[in-house]
């Protein structure tokens, strides 16, 4: 693992370097030019993470998404040929109206599973894999200070789940583009959105959903620090996501089902209405920031006291 050299400052203490990811360390002496803030900067991490095979199969992914809408609607003849007569239409029926409409309609099918996918992976691969390649200690030996590794590898991980969330839609707006025309976003319920709200509105979407999705990158995060398999955090996040969507669909619980993250998922749609409704979507962000600060809090916290032998 090669270590990042930082210039001499003028000040520092002069003494032997100590490992700074170890517990207690804090007030020993370091070697002259030694900065803990410099140590693993995020473009460092971030160039990491992209050459990984992982971050390109999962762009390629997502890109290939609306490719794949694009021909199941040409196929089976445009979702407007398979609404019964009386039945409720939805954002599906109208995903080939225009370009907004089919990126919606992308946003719509894969935000309840296929883009949790990537905050877990992103977020629960990020240790659990430095600790099964047993290059942990000795990346925290570089010196890197144990909250300063988690912290640039949270960072990190979190804009590259923001970056998957975006290319989704992006991708989605240019193939329906060309595909379908640029236009009004047309609505379920009637009328239309005009050209000039279409985009805003849709970042408003991708914004909510990012910060919908911060438990489950707590939760990947959190069990990222507490396991040397990367595949069991990523696999427990996901699955955690699922129960707390199961659990959401059973009405018995009443007015509980409100303190469940998955409740507010798709309060998203409120977005994209004539008149935008900020209600549901205040909601599901505190539940969701409250739970995300609680996870990366315990991620920090248990990782801090950690015997990091691998």
């Amino acid at each position: 693992m090669s270590t990042v050299e930082t210039p001499p400052t003028a000040g520092a203490t002069t003494g032997a370097a100590t490992t700074a990811g170890a517990p207690g360390s804090a007030g020993a002496e370091t070697a002259p030019g030694y900065v803990a803030s410099r140590t693993l900067p995020l473009r460092v991490e971030a160039l990491r993470q992209w050459r990984r095979r992982r971050t390109l199969v999962m762009g390629g992914v997502l890109a290939a998404l609306p490719f794949i809408l694009l021909i199941a609607f040409a196929v089976g003849g445009g979702p407007e040929d398979d609404r019964n007569g009386g039945g409720r239409i939805t954002l599906i029926d109208t995903a080939t109206a225009s370009a907004a409409n089919f990126a919606a309609t992308s946003l719509f099918v894969s935000a309840g599973f296929l883009l949790v996918v990537p905050v877990a992976l992103f977020c629960g691969d990020t240790v659990a894999s430095e600790a099964s390649w047993s290059s942990l200690r000795y990346l925290l030996a570089s010196p890197v200070p144990r909250a300063r590794l988690l912290w640039s590898k949270l960072v990190v991980a979190l804009g590259f789940s923001l970056a998957a969330m975006v290319l989704l839609p992006v991708v989605a707006l240019g193939v329906g583009a060309v595909a379908y025309g640029w236009g009004p976003l047309q609505l379920p319920t009637g009328g239309a959105l005009p050209t000039g709200d279409i985009l805003p509105r849709l970042a408003l979407v991708v914004a909510f959903v990012f910060v919908s999705q911060l438990v489950t990158a707590g939760l990947a995060f959190w069990l990222s620090t507490r396991t040397d398999a990367p595949l069991g955090a990523v696999g427990g996040a996901v699955g955690l996501t699922i129960v707390g969507n199961v659990l959401d669909a059973v009405t018995a619980l009443g007015d509980w089902r409100e303190f469940l993250p998955a409740h507010w998922q798709f309060a998203w749609a409120d977005a994209l209405q004539p008149q935008l409704e900020w209600g549901g979507m205040v909601k599901g962000t505190a539940v969701s920031v409250s739970y995300a600060v609680v996870l990366f809090a315990l991620a920090f916290r248990g990782f801090a006291r950690k015997d990091i032998v691998s």
